[in-house]
């Protein structure tokens, strides 16, 4: 069976954090007897076809390339609302996809298309694969945000998930998102896998030491976990991993509540980095709110570090209050605080915890056990059709 994915997050080389999940999707479909090749947009650097992985790579263009700088880096919606040629740069590359999947169609027989993000990816997608090839939808949280914030994104949204053979999300939260704006909606919950094989226990570890992984943006929280970091005892400290256009404030931040040298910075690491990190940690600290699933918990889970995350979003499906990490009821700097305190207080600081968090990831989100959920949902709709 061929499927062909569409999606404007994918590794660019290979090590490259973006979109990574994807491509450990389709790898992983290879035990199920899945071949997967997938589109992609264009970008400053980047042949327009390549193997990564032994996955089949192709990349589109769709605008002069001073223009093509909406993938890969996470600040499509920005570039947008900026103004005229991020608006431009979109509708080129919405258009550039309908014409991407009906080439892929006459070029190979394909069983059906797997789209990744309804917006922007979903519309031209189904239009270019037409009545005949089946479309899966997936949503990974930033497109159902979306859907929530505007009105004419839910028609479109409801129009997507109509003419979808199948929608998925990767977190029970988001399918609740969903099934708030599109009330006839039926997603199923799928979430995308983490490589297992990459991520495992130390056999020490250091104490009080505390580790957060994401974008430098508002969205991600890292203000309030500096501002946590400062009511916390000296002799904990902070790893960040990570940038974005938050970074120089957050620096003046840290610098403003005299942490010091208590916070490390960095910045963005290569994926196959991020082991190195997290066996060096006594716990991850989430502080973002609204996270579609947060596959940072689960590297962090299989590697048995324990989490600290607020009760919010999909990190619920990855961390078991109590169980494999804390759960924040209240989204505050005290409380974030408090939790952090209250884990490094234990003997082990958090360490039963993350054995249990292991087991609970490899279980969930190991790439085996996402690859057979696909499967088997391809091999439904393909019944279906």
């Amino acid at each position: 069976m061929h499927v062909l994915f569409l999606t404007h997050s994918f590794p660019r080389f290979a090590g490259d954090a973006a979109g990574s999940f994807i491509l450990r999707l389709a790898v992983a479909l290879r035990e199920e007897e899945v071949d997967v090749s997938v589109l992609a947009p264009a970008a400053a650097g980047l042949p327009s076809h390549d193997r990564i992985e032994g996955i089949e790579v192709r990349r589109f263009r769709y605008a002069p390339a001073r223009l093509e700088t909406l993938a890969y880096e996470g600040t499509m919606v920005e570039q947008v609302r900026a103004g005229w040629r991020g608006r431009a740069a979109l509708l080129g590359l919405m258009g550039a996809e309908v014409g991407a999947v009906r080439s892929a169609r006459r070029a190979r027989a394909t069983a059906l298309l797997h789209v990744h993000w309804w917006f922007p990816n979903a519309i031209p997608g189904i239009l270019g694969a037409g009545r005949a090839l089946p479309v899966v939808t997936t949503s990974h949280g930033s497109d159902v945000r979306l859907a929530t914030s505007a009105r004419p994104a839910r028609r479109m949204l409801d129009w997507v998930v109509r003419r979808s053979a199948a929608y998925t999300t990767v977190s029970r939260w988001l399918a609740d998102g969903v099934r708030e704006l599109v009330p006839e909606a039926a997603p199923l919950v799928a979430p995308m896998p983490v490589e297992a094989a990459l991520f495992s226990p130390p056999t020490t570890r250091p104490r009080d030491r505390l580790l957060f992984v994401g974008r430098l943006n508002a969205q991600k929280g890292l203000e309030l976990l500096l501002r946590a970091l400062a009511l916390l005892p000296e002799r904990v400290s902070l790893d960040v991993v990570g940038e974005g256009e938050e970074r120089e404030r957050l620096v003046r931040l840290a610098a403003d509540l005299a942490l010091g040298e208590r916070v490390r910075w960095h910045g963005a690491q290569p994926h196959p980095r991020l082991p190195d990190f997290y066996t060096r940690s006594s716990a991850l600290v989430m502080p973002s709110v609204g996270e579609g699933l947060g596959l940072v918990a689960a590297e962090a889970a299989l590697t048995g570090l324990p989490v600290v995350a607020f009760d919010s979003g999909g990190v619920r499906d990855l961390v078991v209050h109590g169980r494999t990490g804390l759960l924040v009821s209240s989204v505050s700097t005290e409380a974030l605080a408090a939790a952090i305190g209250a884990l490094l207080e234990r003997d082990d600081q958090g360490a039963s915890l993350g054995v249990a968090g292991r087991a609970h990831a490899l279980a969930t989100v190991s790439p085996p056990a996402v690859a057979r959920r696909y499967a088997q949902i391809y091999r439904g709709v393909l019944a279906r059709a």
